[in-house]
């Protein structure tokens, strides 16, 4: 083996090495709850900094943490029916003022500063025909009877 291939097979597993750790790190770091938001008719919303990454992770943190989420914070407030929905939103950049258009605003905080940039990264909802929902960007899961939790697959026909 050359010195050359020597140096970039070391190259290469160095930048493996670093890749592997930034990974690790990313699935270690405590998720950071900045602020929740209750509003009317069962929604909630909970700003967040670190919020897992993969599908199963964001739903294994909720399962683990439903608990406490209702003893602190007092979340999920379901309706009457037992429904709601609670929505995990990126707090990216902090508080900002309305841009008139696509920033969700809160009523329980006084302008300018109290508008978050649209970027919803979880949710959870119960209803009494579905059940336990959860939202990602890949996809729609459903907590089963049994403990399962199954992907939807939508499958629509036209005749």
């Amino acid at each position: 083996m050359t010195a050359k291939n020597k140096k970039i097979i070391y190259a290469l597993l160095l930048i493996a090495l670093g890749v592997f750790g930034y990974c690790f790190w990313l699935s270690v770091r405590p998720i950071d709850i900045v602020s929740v938001h209750h509003r009317e008719h069962g929604f909630s919303s909970i700003l967040v900094r670190n919020f897992p990454i993969t599908d199963k992770d964001k739903i294994g943190w909720w399962l683990e943490n439903k608990d406490m989420l209702k003893g602190k914070y007092d979340i999920p407030k379901p309706e009457k029916d037992g429904s709601f929905t609670i929505t995990f939103w990126l707090f990216g950049e902090g508080y900002k003022e309305t841009d008139g258009y696509d920033r969700l605003c809160f009523n329980d905080i006084l302008p300018p500063l109290n508008c978050i940039d649209k970027d919803a990264v979880f949710s959870v909802s119960k209803s009494k025909n579905l059940g336990t929902i959860f939202i990602t960007y890949d996809g729609k899961y459903q907590l089963q009877k049994n403990g399962d939790i199954v992907k939807f697959t939508e499958k629509f026909e036209f005749k």
